[in-house]
């Protein structure tokens, strides 16, 4: 397996990109849901826009990140005796959890159950951009 090392990182790399796309966009498209609640048109088009990231793009970028991950994992066990990857981990995990948690704000948002204001999804599109910081922190410098 350590011979397809490279090639599954770079699938690793594609994955991961892709999902942080994901969430940096979802959280923008739940600011114009919140902030043009008003406008049902438009909040219809926002909604299938929100549908179509979450179940097409966001699920397959995050289980192709996950597989990938896996993967690297099995090809090179020793990395998981550095500590860099231990935190790298912790934070993946925590992007899963705001991956989940942007579901749950999707279907209140659908369901105008939702009280939370544009402002509040403009700070907490900040969470991936905090979260992606450190991962490649940890993976350019290898700190621990």
């Amino acid at each position: 397996m350590a011979e397809y090392y490279n090639l599954i990182k770079y699938f690793h790399y594609l994955c991961f990109i892709s999902w942080m796309a994901f969430l940096f966009y979802q959280p923008r498209l739940y600011v114009y849901h919140a902030e043009n609640m008003d406008k049902p048109d438009f909040v219809r088009v926002v909604e299938v826009q929100e549908y179509k990231m979450y179940h097409y793009i966001g699920w397959v970028a995050l289980i192709g990140t996950f597989l990938t991950g896996i993967l690297i994992i099995v090809a090179m066990p020793e990395l998981l005796r550095s500590g860099y990857v231990h935190v790298k981990l912790t934070v993946v995990v925590i992007l899963a959890a705001f991956h989940l948690d942007l579901g749950r704000y999707m279907v209140q948002l659908r369901e105008k159950r939702c009280n939370k204001s544009g402002m509040f999804f403009r700070a907490y599109n900040e969470v991936p951009t905090i979260a992606m910081v450190i991962i490649i922190w940890m993976m350019v410098y290898k700190p621990f």
